[in-house]
């Protein structure tokens, strides 16, 4: 007789097979041993199917399914279509989960029903899996569907674990969204206001970094957040009036601050934290850090300026 699992994980794999190994592995070396692993594989072209057919052969626990590339989102619907159980975990085919990850989150939502969406902390590691020592601090008891227009709590897919049940109802991810798609589910989950989206104060997953394309995906991304705003425009108008331009001015600051972070050109931060600025002013004298991102970044551009000219 077929039992079915208590959760359903779910990896979305493209051309993944350089960290598909150590992700799998992650799944397979969790405390909480009660579950099914089941990767999509979205018209990759490179030896992914062949590492998962590894250890499908291994654990009957795992399931391959392949499909023509339709995107991540896609990946990720027809995952949840297939899962058993009635809790469903993502994780990337990049990421990692910590041994007590799985453990943790089907005790927090076992014991609270109302629990629809929980994650955690995140450790920040580096492209070859080297941690950075970093941690984020994303933990907050008072998510509410604005949130998500400013920042993504959650910070990766991989740290989210919600029921089918809701994502079936609210039909799942938006394959037209590119971007923010993680973001734009939370954001119907908590309008909804049917269920809480809870924060575990815990570091549960290890979050690859891919700086080395920041710059070119700069652009992509704001497409991306204009494009969940036009689309929440629809059903929650009066946020997105109260929100849109303190929220875009909040992304636009975080990407200046990341061209600080990854020593990009001084201009572009000095063009970002502009439009920042332009955006909501207020935000220059509501927040000590805004202050402090202005000044360090006009030095820099300055010193940069001298330099140039000076040679």
């Amino acid at each position: 007789m077929e039992i079915n699992p208590s959760i359903s994980v779910v990896i979305p794999a493209y051309n993944a097979a350089k960290f598909l190994p150590e992700v799998i592995r992650s799944v397979l070396e969790q405390t909480y041993q009660d579950w099914e692993l089941i990767v999509i594989n979205d018209g990759s072209t490179d030896e992914t199917t062949a590492v998962v057919e590894k250890y499908c052969q291994l654990d009957a626990r795992i399931r391959l399914v392949n499909q023509e590339n339709s995107g991540v989102s896609a990946a990720r619907n027809l995952g949840v279509d297939l899962a058993k159980a009635e809790l469903v975990a993502f994780l990337d085919s990049d990421d990692i989960w910590f041994k007590d990850k799985l453990s943790v989150h089907v005790n927090y939502m076992n014991i609270d029903q109302d629990i629809g969406v929980s994650f955690a902390r995140v450790e920040l590691m580096d492209f070859d899996g080297r941690t950075t020592g970093k941690f984020t601090n994303n933990i907050t008891d008072n998510i509410q569907p604005q949130t998500f227009f400013y920042t993504n709590p959650t910070v990766t897919t991989s740290n989210i674990v919600l029921r089918k049940s809701i994502f079936k109802e609210i039909d799942g991810f938006d394959k037209k969204i590119h971007y923010s798609e993680d973001i734009d589910l939370l954001f119907r989950i908590a309008l909804k206001k049917k269920w809480k989206i809870v924060g575990i104060d815990q570091v549960l997953v290890k979050y690859r970094s891919h700086d080395s394309g920041l710059s070119s995906k700069l652009e992509k991304m704001e497409d991306g957040w204009i494009d969940l705003m036009e689309k929440a425009r629809k059903t929650a108008p009066h946020l997105v009036k109260e929100h849109y331009c303190a929220a875009h001015a909040a992304h636009l600051q975080y990407w200046a601050r990341q061209t600080l972070r990854l020593k990009m050109s001084p201009s572009l931060g000095i063009h970002l934290i502009n439009r920042a600025l332009f955006k909501s002013w207020k935000s220059l004298y509501k927040q000590p850090k805004t202050v402090a991102l202005v000044i360090i970044l006009y030095i820099r551009f300055l010193l940069f300026s001298v330099l140039r000219f000076s040679i």
